[in-house]
C-alpha cells in the first residue's frame, strides 16, 4: 500500500503518540491558588512535582479581600483581576507592595528554582474579593487547564462559618480542580 506524504504524516504520529501541530500550539495553564500559607505551599508543592511539565505556564491566583489596594490603577483592575505578573516583577517587594501582597521568600525559592530546572512560565493574578468566586472567575477568564488548591482543614463549625473556598471551586469551577490536603503534624 502506498501512502500520500499527508496520510504518512498522520499515520507516523498515531503510531508515536506525537502531539499534532495544532496540539503543540496550545499551552497548558495550570493554575494554583495560593494564600501564601503553609497550605499553599503544599499545593504548590504537589502541582510541581505531579502536573506541572516543560513548557508549562503555572498560574498563581491570589485572592485579596476587598479594598485593600491603593487608588488610581487599581480601580482598573477591581472587577477583572491584576494583569498577569511575571515572576521576575512578583519577586519585587516594591511592586508587590502596590497589590498589597507579601509573598513569602519560601514560596518565591520554590517557584524560582523549579521555573529555571522544569523550564515553565511563572506568572500571578491578583483578584480582590471573595475567594471562591474570584478564582471560580478566573478559571474561566485565564483559561486555565486545571486548578490545584489546598484544603486548610477547618474543622466542622468553621468550615459552616466560612465556608470551604476548596469545597465550593471543586462544585463550581469548569475545569478539573485537585484539592491538596495538609499534614496532619502541621
Amino acid at each position: 500500500m502506498q501512502l500520500s506524504w499527508i496520510s504518512y504524516r498522520a499515520y507516523r504520529r498515531i503510531l508515536s503518540h506525537h502531539p499534532s501541530d495544532e496540539d503543540l500550539e496550545k499551552e497548558r495553564r495550570v493554575g494554583v491558588a495560593v494564600d501564601f500559607s503553609a497550605c499553599s505551599r503544599n499545593a504548590l508543592k504537589w502541582a510541581l512535582d505531579n502536573v506541572a511539565r516543560s513548557g508549562d505556564h503555572l498560574i498563581l491566583i491570589a485572592a485579596q479581600p476587598e479594598g485593600h489596594y491603593e487608588k488610581g490603577e487599581m480601580q482598573l483592575w477591581e472587577t477583572t483581576g491584576s494583569p498577569l505578573i511575571p515572576l521576575n516583577e512578583f519577586s519585587d517587594p516594591i511592586i508587590m507592595k502596590k497589590y498589597g501582597v507579601k509573598p513569602d521568600p519560601e514560596t518565591l525559592d520554590i517557584l524560582s528554582t523549579c521555573a529555571a530546572q522544569k523550564e515553565i512560565t511563572v506568572l500571578m493574578k491578583i483578584y480582590w474579593g471573595d475567594p471562591r468566586e474570584k478564582i471560580c472567575e478566573a478559571i474561566d477568564n485565564i483559561p486555565l487547564s486545571s486548578l490545584i488548591i489546598g484544603n486548610r482543614g477547618l474543622g466542622k463549625l468553621k468550615r459552616a462559618i466560612l465556608g470551604s473556598v476548596s469545597n465550593y471551586v471543586v462544585n463550581n469551577g469548569s475545569c478539573p480542580v485537585t484539592v491538596v490536603k495538609g499534614s496532619d503534624h502541621e
